[in-house]
């Protein structure tokens, strides 16, 4: 998501966890009555950017709607179908890139496992048998962006965390970044799937301009505004990217909001922004297995039921061994950054809460977890899962985090092994 030097990378991914102090007591609630909503007044922070939809079921961009049209004939990136069927599955490939990477390799082995094939990680001639029919599913599809992203404004977040604190919240620094995470995938590959769109990272023909009382020396202000029409043409004789665009996605599945099924208005909201449907498989068990870096869930029966690659733990803050409980679960949660927490932080720096959102140290949702100060949460970054370290906590994109929170419960058992 936001764009980084290789070594700031580093100390971003570590100062992802300890979700610790006030806030974080003030925005899990226990879920043992069934119930997995945050307090009112926790909700009143939800985004913008998060968009509250009137029925969160009339998403104009998900898969099988209205507006959607088949792409049948574009010649997809060699892996992007096989990416896209797995990601409907529950066997996440991670960033939706059409590569063949660690993250693909380890959602064909879910796959596998689930069907009772030897799990080789590789597109074997029995795992193509198996998923033959779901494989004439399209790659990609074509979407028209809503009048809705008319009214959002995206915002350059500073990487100093004092600045961030600053802040109203931790949103969308661009509309690519923000369709980046709606699709499963980076802003990169939508404009290398769409070369008629204007690469430029803004969604308006006006000049950024500072925020006013929010950081003004770090921060500047986007508004995608829907008089910017999808057909105008920029300099370049390209479209904008602007409501009413046209534009290719990956043919993501999974995606539908059920109409009543989420009683958390504004959540429902969060699930539509990230292709995230609310009809999952219930969790009995959460088994994070730091020989391969997964995190596995499975259902009463013992039958596997999704799989994610993972970031867990450091030579600093090893993975804590064993099974914990789930306390429940904070949507959009605000942080507390604590650096006694930190290993990578003096311990007399600031102590400082920062603003949700999807670019926020823990993402969209934080499921907290009976080991003190270590939960399962989203991130900022999730080009670097499972190539990056945490504070021991599990690390998940948010996407995969927004899912795997659908499906489980205080009743749902998490097991850390090696």
């Amino acid at each position: 998501m936001r764009h980084v030097t290789l070594a700031s990378l580093l100390v971003l991914s570590l100062t992802a966890c300890s979700f610790s102090g006030p806030d974080a007591d003030d925005t899990v609630e226990n879920t043992s009555a069934g119930s997995s909503d945050m307090g009112a007044e926790d909700n009143s922070m939800m985004l913008n950017d998060s968009m509250s939809f009137v029925d969160a079921s009339s998403d104009q961009m998900a898969s099988g709607s209205a507006s959607m049209q088949p792409d049948d004939g574009f010649e997809a990136p060699e892996y992007m179908q096989l990416q896209v069927v797995l990601d409907a599955m529950g066997f996440s490939p991670g960033i939706i890139d059409g590569k063949m990477g660690l993250s693909t390799r380890n959602a064909i082995s879910g796959f596998q496992q689930q069907a009772g094939l030897d799990v080789t990680g590789k597109l074997d001639e029995a795992t193509q048998a198996k998923l033959q029919t779901a494989m004439r599913t399209n790659a990609t599809r074509i979407v028209t962006i809503p009048p809705e992203y008319g009214q959002l404004t995206f915002t350059e977040i500073p990487e100093d965390s004092k600045a961030q604190a600053k802040m109203e919240k931790l949103g969308y620094e661009s509309m690519w970044e923000k369709l980046a995470e709606r699709f499963h995938t980076t802003k990169e590959v939508l404009q290398s799937l769409n070369p008629q769109i204007e690469m430029a990272d803004t969604a308006s023909a006006d000049k950024a301009k500072p925020m006013k009382d929010k950081a003004p020396a770090e921060a500047k202000t986007k508004t995608a505004n829907a008089v910017n029409s999808g057909t105008s043409e920029t300099m370049t004789g390209k479209r904008k990217l602007a409501v009413g665009t046209q534009l290719r996605v990956p043919n993501i599945g999974a995606d539908k909001i059920a109409k009543g099924s989420v009683d958390d208005e504004k959540w429902a909201s969060t699930l539509v922004s990230l292709g995230v449907g609310s009809e999952q498989p219930q969790a009995a068990k959460v088994v994070v297995d730091k020989s391969d870096g997964t995190l596995k869930a499975f259902d009463g029966a013992g039958k596997l039921i999704a799989a994610f690659t993972a970031t867990m733990g450091s030579s600093h803050d090893p993975l804590p061994l064993g099974n914990w409980d789930i306390l429940g679960k904070a949507y959009n949660p605000p942080f507390s950054l604590d650096p006694t927490l930190m290993w990578d932080m003096p311990d007399d720096g600031e102590k400082l809460s920062l603003p949700p959102g999807p670019n926020g140290p823990v993402g969209v949702v934080w499921i907290d977890l009976s080991k003190e100060h270590y939960g399962i949460h989203g991130t900022p970054d999730p080009e670097t899962i499972g190539r990056a370290e945490s504070h021991g906590c599990v690390r998940l994109t948010n996407w995969d985090a927004a899912r795997l929170a659908q499906m489980v419960s205080t009743k749902t058992k998490v097991i850390f092994q090696a």
